[in-house]
């Protein structure tokens, strides 16, 4: 009786279809449903109600209708065909385009099929356009973070993304067009860390290479409020707020990668100004309280690369004198901080060296005497305005600002030692009963002992009181500092007291069975003292490094030839190399002026002083920053000796560390690259990329990578006869990340500097396609992300070769991964997906996919 009812319900509403009244129509179709089970009617009711669904525009109830006549019958044509329509009304192109095909497969000669799939192929192209075009990315982006609604993660995200886009010329420019600036000032404003770095460093995206934009967003900021962010405790803000500086002074000071023609030149005013706030701004917070030994750190290194000459053939030197004139007094200032005087501006353990490294590289910077002459005078009104017969604090201040200077300019500090009172004022130092006193004027005594006059007058006036300091005196620093005369004997001893300290002599290998047979006919055999353990060196070298040894060992270096042998050179670069042992005081051995110390330990003295300085050299080189460890032309000095253990008779540590020594300094610019090429490192580099040792090849690979942003190494690449970019593309298929990282990235620069190579590139072995289809879908983004810049860059060189990678599987990956949600982490390789599929609709190539 029911499936009766059903089907006189289904014609009651194919009456009513007829007459248009689809809300009728619809329900006599509900109710039929609700009557009957039968599968084949149970279909047609649904396909039937679907129908009255696109006519009433209910598009969603209409896809939802239709999927249940399919999912009863899958190869009914019309239920997938309004299905399509409703999915098309919906937005959804991509699954009405799956279902049209169906359609068009069951009835290929069916024009209104075909029709319908040259319409939502159009669509979907336009739709993917828009979806990877940028002014689409930096919308949603808006969208997101100017909704009050957003939770916190999806905000964070979408900030996140921002710096991405603000890395790219087309997003920094609709960001910038769209109000972009005053929302990110409204980030900073939340006061939330995470958003308060993601505007930081969008800023400094959208400052990069662009003048006009660069200066518009440092008005529109102001120098004021950067300097503040800067003058944080936060490390991490301080850092990306300092980047975001040197992205400004490096596009006011004409670094700019746009061409401007017509209104736009006209924008781009003389920045000098502008330049000199910054300056200005930068020198008064190296004495304000209010900044943190980090802020204060960022602003020292942005001085100390942006005032003085680059090159020494630049004529213009306004900056230095600019700088001398009005901020000379305030690097004193800082050089002259003593940390346990109550009126200490807030430190790191950097700042004071890095202060000293400034003054040095102003002093250099200087073209005549008369100046010299000005800025010495400077230094002396200075420190005779310290001396104070009722203020100790002032003196003890006075002293300490000669001791960093004597870091510094040592010319300078030498002419101020002669100045009346201050040797006097040192030996008096040495006699007052506060340890703070002591160990200023002890630190200014050895700088000042390392020329052989003042030994001299120390040896006359001052031993018998630092005698009696260090007797008397508990503090470490303190004794191990008045060790230092200038008696050669006395040097050579205190080294040689080190090496033992350190264990640092050379240890032969003991084999077991010779010491059986020794004992076994009754010789004396060498027992190993239980202090010599690793655990036992390990705590004496800690002690050492807390006692401040490095300056010790710097003071050492710099004395006369006449009382430093090479006998006791060669013991204490020893000493240095187990110093670095450890990597976690590389930087307190930086800090000290120990890296400066052994460059002339690596270049001078005995061929095994030589080596050992080297290596100690590069483990520092490894693991620091070397602006800040080899302060000024002293970073190129470092090559040599990091060269010359690319040896086969060094042994494998010392050849790593080497490697990653180079690999650091060929990442700081072209000209330290162009110095390890000079140097003859490349076939060197190149050998142990074949090594059977994984650490070994990884580490020349990483150097490699550097070093081929270099034109004259791309040049070797692009010789005819080598096997060097075979060997490139083979490491890449290698199973050991880190070396496929390393060997992509080269892969991904000489693939961007030359077309030739690209083609190349196919040539060298036939498995280059599955090595590059390996890296596009690699677990690592890192590696993906560099096989999908390789993919770009051989999309771009060659329409046959585009058309070669279309074909394989290559387009398959690039879809999958071009349709991921861009979050933070992948950001940059869906980015780079998407411009390779950009690319190939460029071609004509891509066809649309679901």
């Amino acid at each position: 009786m029911a499936e009766g009812d059903a089907a006189q319900l289904k014609e009651e509403g194919n009456r009513h279809f007829q007459l248009q009244d689809y809300k009728a129509a619809t329900k006599s179709y509900s109710q039929a449903l609700k009557l009957t089970k039968d599968k084949a009617l149970l279909a047609t009711l649904y396909r039937n109600r679907a129908a009255c669904g696109l006519k009433t525009e209910n598009y969603v109830q209409a896809a939802s209708d239709a999927s249940r006549a399919i999912d009863i019958n899958s190869s009914d044509i019309k239920a997938l065909y309004r299905r399509c329509q409703a999915l098309e009304h919906l937005g959804k192109l991509d699954q009405a385009f799956k279902d049209v095909q169906r359609c068009a497969t069951l009835e290929p000669r069916n024009q209104n099929f075909q029709e319908t799939l040259r319409r939502l192929n159009t669509s979907i192209q336009e739709k993917l356009r828009v979806q990877f075009s940028t002014d689409s990315r930096v919308q949603k982006m808006f969208e997101i973070l100017l909704d009050p609604n957003s939770d916190a993660d999806k905000l964070e995200k979408s900030a996140n993304n921002l710096i991405v886009l603000g890395r790219e010329e087309a997003g920094a420019e609709k960001i910038f067009q769209n109000n972009g600036v005053a929302l990110l000032l409204q980030l900073v404003d939340t006061k939330k860390p995470e958003l308060m770095l993601a505007a930081v460093r969008t800023l400094s995206g959208m400052c990069s290479g662009h003048r006009a934009r660069a200066t518009a967003i440092l008005h529109a900021v102001r120098i004021d409020r950067i300097c503040s962010l800067m003058a944080a405790e936060n490390e991490e803000m301080s850092l990306a707020v300092c980047n975001l500086l040197q992205a400004i002074i490096d596009s006011l000071s004409g670094e700019d990668k746009q061409e401007h023609r017509g209104k736009e030149e006209a924008v781009v005013l003389d920045t000098k100004k502008d330049l000199k706030q910054i300056t200005s701004h930068l020198l008064d917070m190296l004495v304000s309280k209010k900044v943190s030994g980090q802020g204060r750190d960022q602003a020292l290194n942005l001085l100390n690369k942006n005032v003085p000459r680059k090159d020494l053939a630049i004529h213009d030197n306004s900056r230095t004198i600019y700088v001398v004139d009005n901020g000379l007094r305030k690097i004193l200032k800082v050089v002259g901080q003593v940390p346990d005087l109550p009126s200490c501006l807030p430190l790191t353990d950097n700042t004071r060296m890095l202060a000293s490294i400034l003054i040095n590289k102003l002093y250099d910077d200087l073209r005549c005497d008369p100046e010299r002459d000005h800025f010495r005078k400077i230094c002396e009104e200075y420190i005779t305005g310290k001396f104070d017969p009722q203020d100790m604090d002032k003196n003890v201040i006075a002293i300490q600002t000669v001791s960093g200077i004597l870091q510094g300019p040592f010319d300078l500090g030498n002419q101020l030692l002669g100045l009346r009172g201050v040797m006097e004022m040192m030996v008096a130092l040495c006699g007052s009963e506060r340890e703070t006193d002591q160990l200023v004027a002890v630190e200014a005594l050895i700088h000042a002992s390392t020329k052989l006059s003042r030994a001299t007058f120390i040896i006359t006036n001052g031993v018998s009181l630092l005698k009696e300091i260090y007797k008397t005196t508990k503090n470490e620093k303190i004794k191990i500092r008045t060790l230092v005369t200038s008696d050669k004997t006395i040097l050579y001893s205190v080294a040689t007291t080190l090496v033992n300290c350190t264990n640092s002599y050379d240890v032969k290998e003991v084999i077991p069975e010779l010491v059986q047979l020794a004992k076994f006919s009754k010789q004396h055999v060498p027992e190993e003292h239980p202090k010599d353990k690793k655990d036992f060196v390990d705590m004496r070298v800690k002690r050492l490094l807390k006692a401040g040894v490095i300056s010790v060992l710097a003071c050492m270096v710099k004395a006369d030839n006449a009382i430093l042998t090479d006998q006791t050179k060669e013991l204490l670069a020893r000493v240095f190399l187990a110093l670095c042992d450890n990597p976690k005081d590389r930087g307190t051995i930086v800090a000290q002026g120990g890296g400066k110390a052994l460059i002339p330990l690596a270049l001078e003295g005995t061929d095994v002083g030589k080596v050992k300085a080297a290596h100690a050299l590069a483990k520092i080189a490894a693991v620091s920053n070397p602006d800040i460890a080899f302060p000024g032309e002293r970073v190129y000095e470092v090559v040599r000796p990091l060269v010359s253990l690319l040896d086969t008779q060094r042994d494998g540590l010392q050849n790593y560390e080497a490697l990653l020594g180079l690999t650091n300094l060929s990442g700081r610019s072209d000209k330290l690259r162009q110095k390890i090429f000079k140097e003859k490192a490349l076939p060197d580099i190149e050998n142990y990329m074949f090594e059977n040792h994984d650490q070994l090849r990884q580490a020349a690979t990483e150097c490699m990578c550097n070093m081929v942003v270099n034109k004259e190494v791309q040049e070797r690449f692009l010789a005819d006869g080598n096997d060097r970019l075979k060997l490139v593309v083979l490491l890449c298929g290698e199973d050991d990340d880190k070396v496929q990282n390393a060997a992509a990235g080269a892969l991904a620069m000489l693939t961007a500097a030359h077309k030739k190579l690209c083609l190349k590139m196919t040539q060298v072995t036939t498995q280059w396609l599955e090595i590059l289809q390996r890296l596009c879908l690699h677990d690592r983004l890192s590696v993906q992300h560099r096989g999908l810049v390789i993919a770009y860059n051989l999309l771009a060189a060659d329409a046959e070769l585009a058309k070669k990678l279309v074909e394989s599987e290559l387009l398959e990956i690039l879809t999958v991964v071009g349709k991921q949600e861009p979050d933070e982490k992948k950001a940059a390789v869906v980015q780079t997906a998407r411009e390779c599929l950009v690319k190939c609709m460029d071609y004509g190539f891509i066809k649309p996919v679901s």
